[in-house]
């Protein structure tokens, strides 16, 4: 047993550094591919960057996150690695495209619709109950048909929105994948763990140019964005499904899990859910591009991304504490408080850029509002 134990860490260490390799050595490639074809973002009145930079790093990160997977995880233990495989295919086709020319909005969610469906029609990941929450728990086929495909194009579409600065969509996406993982490895999931460690991998080396390099400065895009989502997405449903199953007396069961999926991505289902309310109050299209993000404020206010990302990382880092802490509430009970809390925490930078715009203002700005 002891043997197996260790072989089982040998894997992931293996997975790990493979995907991590794997992804290292073809950035700097895509950098010299981008500059040729010039395969630029290009800085605008949305973004915080202020010079081009290339956006094919969610290539590398694809690419580490594939083979790794392929090569290390056992096919026969996890039938429906090859759906997930099939709907990244699917969402890196959708990324690349729109990463490279450009796409429509609607083409791109037809896309992410496919993906989802792969895995949930297909693949057979799906949830099938709320625990509870709403006083609603098993769900029918076509309920849980409906709801498994909002929560994964949700997920993609809040990783998207928050790839806004250096390291904030891969950092939370490490933090995320180390959360859904280590659970997995707990409870004896052992392919659904190196699954998480193949992403690890592919991320870690991805942040190291991202937010370290300035020689090697490269985005994710929306290849990387999107296909970070999906996986989050699938690991969230696990989580809730595999905890369904477990016996209520073990260790690792986990009363409410979809609070605490919903904690470990507070960052971008929080601050998604947020923007697209003051959109609509305002009414102004949920889908608009603007500067409201919470990641927009924390760089107004600090003026670095590194210091915006490594605030948000750390206030993730806590959220998943507290979430994992206050488990055995009720699923309504602990997402009240995580709102809650994510409330009072995104209103601080808030405030605290609205009094610093105030001190600004020239004494003729406030008598033309007045006006």
């Amino acid at each position: 047993m002891e043997i197996l134990f260790a072989n089982e860490h040998l894997i992931m260490w293996e997975t790990l550094i493979l995907s991590f390799m794997i992804t290292y050595v073809s950035i700097p490639p895509l950098i010299e591919v981008a500059k040729a074809k010039n395969l630029y973002d290009v800085p605008n009145g949305r973004t915080s960057h202020e010079k081009i930079t290339p956006t094919l790093g969610g290539i590398a990160i694809f690419s580490g996150f594939v083979i790794a997977s392929m090569i290390f995880i056992n096919i026969a233990k996890i039938p429906y690695i090859q759906y997930i495989i099939a709907g990244s295919l699917v969402i890196f086709f959708v990324g690349l495209k729109d990463d490279i020319i450009g796409l429509s909005p609607l083409k791109k969610f037809v896309g992410q619709i496919i993906a989802a469906a792969i895995i949930i029609d297909l693949g057979g990941v799906r949830l099938s109950s709320l625990h509870g929450f709403a006083g609603i728990g098993a769900l029918n086929y076509v309920s849980s048909d409906f709801l498994s495909l909002f929560v994964i194009v949700a997920i993609i579409n809040a990783f998207n929105l928050i790839d806004g600065i250096d390291g904030l969509s891969s950092g939370v996406g490490i933090l995320a994948s180390l959360a859904f993982g280590g659970w997995f490895l707990l409870i004896g999931k052992m392919q659904l763990a190196l699954l998480a460690v193949a992403l690890i991998g592919g991320l870690l080396a991805f942040f190291r140019f991202n937010f370290f390099s300035k020689r090697y400065k490269i985005f994710m895009g929306d290849i990387g964005s999107l296909l970070v989502g999906f996986i989050l997405a699938i690991f969230a449903i696990k989580f809730n499904e595999l905890n369904a199953a477990i016996a209520k007396g073990s260790s690792y069961f986990i009363k409410a899990s979809p609070a605490v999926s919903i904690g470990i991505l507070i960052i971008p289902i929080f601050d998604t859910v947020r923007v697209m309310v003051i959109r609509m109050a305002k009414g102004i299209s949920p889908f608009k591009p603007d500067k409201r993000h919470i990641h927009h404020y924390l760089y107004e206010l600090t003026g670095s991304h590194r210091k915006a990302t490594s605030i948000l990382l750390l206030v993730n880092l806590f959220f998943i504490g507290i979430s994992f802490w206050l488990s055995s509430l009720r699923v309504l009970e602990l997402t009240v408080i995580l709102v809650l809390i994510a409330t009072f925490l995104t209103s601080i930078p808030y405030y605290l850029l609205k009094k610093r715009r105030n001190k600004k203002r020239p004494v003729s700005s406030f008598i033309a509002d007045a006006d």
